[in-house]
């Protein structure tokens, strides 16, 4: 079994994605869902119930700072009960986009940690060009998570380990000119890596250009056992049970 720790495999991304996820099942690998806002919230919630090999994590991230209401986050807050729903996210801070409204960011991220740390939830971070600010943010609150799609240096990937979270990794691993990412996780410990997808985005090199999906999940676990002179199958069993543990599945 392989758990895809983040992926956007729903229809508003996708016109096949129900086939995906099928073809996922069938190839034993789970999919944590990310929502980032009402609609895909809802979408994620649909799938969930509706596959048994897919988990939902559900959030209001950086891009929807001025549409969300003190109504949406009750709305949140009731959806957060569901079963299925292993963690608040996709939540987190960007300021590579937009740099005018950092405040009006962190005070979302902090509503969506005020949820985590109420119900005792991990969270899935983005983070771009803010993770100072987001390390500084976590360290008030008691929770654990995923940095996603984590692009920083090794030093400060130990730091957040060191407070209870995951180093999230994925296509951009195997790019040939990130030879970065390829050296931290060297010098980071495997048992607090996730492997993730990001799909429909961050294909794989030999699938960029193509939309991503979690099968391609496989091109980022190979590319990790390389790197750490490692076993997939090995690869695969740690990064699976990390992903069991902080995500209770």
């Amino acid at each position: 079994m392989i758990i895809d720790t983040h992926s956007h495999m729903y229809e508003s991304e996708y016109e096949n994605a129900e086939k995906v996820i099928q073809k996922c099942k069938d190839n034993d690998i789970k999919i944590i869902l990310n929502g980032i806002d009402k609609k895909s919230n809802l979408e994620v919630l649909e799938l969930s119930k509706k596959y048994d090999n897919v988990y939902a994590a559900i959030g209001y991230d950086h891009s929807v700072v001025d549409e969300i209401t003190e109504e949406d986050i009750g709305l949140l807050e009731e959806q957060i009960k569901d079963n299925k729903v292993t963690a608040i996210g996709e939540i987190g801070l960007d300021y590579y986009w937009i740099k005018d409204n950092k405040e009006k960011q962190k005070t979302l991220f902090r509503k969506m940690l005020n949820l985590a740390e109420k119900y005792n939830l991990p969270i899935i971070v983005h983070s771009r060009d803010a993770v100072q600010d987001v390390y500084d943010i976590v360290k008030e609150y008691n929770v654990i998570g995923s940095i996603h799609c984590y692009s920083g240096s090794k030093e400060m990937a130990r730091e957040f380990i060191k407070i209870g979270f995951y180093i999230g990794i994925d296509g951009p691993i195997t790019y040939k000119n990130n030879k970065k990412q390829r050296e931290m996780i060297k010098e980071i410990d495997i048992n607090h890596i996730l492997v993730e997808t990001d799909s429909p985005y961050l294909a794989p090199e030999g699938k960029r250009g193509e939309k991503n999906t979690p099968l391609n999940i496989i091109y980022i676990i190979d590319e990790i056992a390389q790197e750490l002179n490692m076993s997939e199958e090995k690869i695969i069993e740690i990064t699976t049970n990390n992903a069991k543990e902080l995500f209770n599945i």
